[in-house]
């Protein structure tokens, strides 16, 4: 396969945004696409819109950064070298929509460079490396200038070429998109099933029918404030289980299981520090990150993970305080941090163990196809990432008709 090489600024526009996320008098209401969206996104569609934050910009701005198909967007600055330089491709035309400060937006020249090639491209460990090297600033801020911008090297097959490579990883991240969609509607159901239990405490009791919308029988419980089922009772979270401290694992290499921080996965090792069910609770740092994890795995020593006393409670236990504001206990006088102790005298309500049995089998399922989902996702963002090389140097063919660039 033919490559020839441009200057980026050659055969596209580029623009870095100013807009930020205040809200001015006499400016225009819009939907701004920030860092954050970038950042996290392979490419931006009608259906994220809703949730964009909401500001207010000039008409020429609206003009000048306005989302529209084929831009590629991408991150501009950050605190770390390896947050700049993340691309997203704009697969619609976003009404009313612009791109946020911190960012920067490219306009192909499509007679010579397709978006959807171009996104994939920038993704590549070849330009992250140019990125890396080109990168000015230290200590709390890293930037690209505009030279560096332009000067960005570009390798481009044939245009038809380009769009059928653009349009595999299109389809890769659509399943990926799908997959995540279908993860939120069954965390949502799996919210919803344990808000319905044990907040409304609509439960099936014996007959099968919700408890207290039948008439089943709630009293005033004085240690929680509140009323609860009659038969239930109260007790701490030291009484559902154990915790434990995570650990440094900087001597392990690489390896299959897990490991977790307080963001969530970081990276993966050869050993693991648990294997089963367990409810993560940050030690320092960001506080209120609480995670259900299932499987073998290890935990940084920043965090918390928790060893089940009672059977069936893991599930109930994570959403029983993933809501809880932890930052009001912060031990901490300078990293945010919390203590064991701490974490074990929350209060919680003790169902009978029938009711937890019968939700943790009710729920569980939902778990298991959000574990699924989750995999595939990996295993697609993986595949991802290591095919454009392949494409690149001519190892696997583009034998694949895209009709839908």
């Amino acid at each position: 396969m033919e490559l020839k090489k441009y200057k980026l600024g050659d055969i596209a526009e580029i623009i870095v945004s100013s807009i930020d996320k205040k809200s001015k008098e006499g400016e225009e209401p819009i939907k701004l696409c920030n860092f954050v969206n970038v950042y996290h996104n392979w490419a931006i569609s009608t259906d994220m819109v809703q949730g964009f934050m909401n500001a207010t910009t000039s008409e020429k701005n609206i003009e000048r950064f306005s989302l529209k198909k084929g831009y590629v967007a991408f991150t501009k600055d950050s605190e770390t070298r390896d947050d700049i330089g993340i691309p997203t491709y704009i697969a619609d035309s976003l009404e009313n929509t612009v791109l946020g400060y911190h960012c920067a937006l490219v306009k192909p020249n499509e007679k010579i460079l397709s978006g959807k090639y171009l996104n994939a491209f920038l993704h590549s460990n070849y330009i992250k490396k140019y990125f890396e090297l080109n990168a000015t600033g230290s200590g709390m801020r890293y930037t690209l200038s505009m030279d560096t911008l332009n000067n960005i090297p570009v390798l481009i097959p044939s245009l038809k070429i380009q769009k059928r490579i653009g349009g595999i990883f299109s389809d890769i991240d659509c399943k990926i998109s799908l997959n995540r969609a279908i993860n939120h509607n069954l965390e949502a159901m799996a919210k919803q099933l344990y808000d319905y239990w044990f907040v409304q405490f609509d439960f099936p009791d014996e007959n099968g029918r919700p408890y207290k919308s039948s008439g089943g029988e709630v009293v005033w419980n004085e240690k929680l404030k509140r009323e609860i089922p009659e038969k239930w009772s109260d007790n701490t979270l030291e009484y559902f289980l154990n915790i434990k401290n995570g650990r440094d694992h900087k001597h392990l290499l690489c390896g299959s299981y897990p490991v977790y921080g307080s963001g969530g996965e970081m990276r993966r090792v050869c050993e693991w520090l648990y294997d089963g069910e367990s409810v993560l609770m940050p030690r320092k740092g960001t506080l209120n990150n609480i995670m259900y994890v299932n499987e073998a795995f290890w935990t940084v020593d920043t965090m918390f993970y928790s060893v089940m006393k009672k059977e069936h409670c893991a599930k109930y236990i994570y959403y029983s305080i993933r809501d809880i504001d932890f930052t009001r206990w912060d031990a901490g006088t300078g990293v945010p941090s919390m203590t064991s102790s701490t974490l074990y005298s929350i209060p919680i309500i003790v169902p009978q163990e029938n009711v937890l049995q019968a939700f943790d089998e009710k729920i569980t399922p939902l778990f298991v196809a959000i574990k699924h989902n989750s995999k595939e996702i990996s295993e697609l963002t993986k595949q991802r990432d290591e095919l454009l090389p392949l494409l690149m140097n001519g190892q696997v063919s583009v034998n694949y008709d895209l009709s839908h660039d």
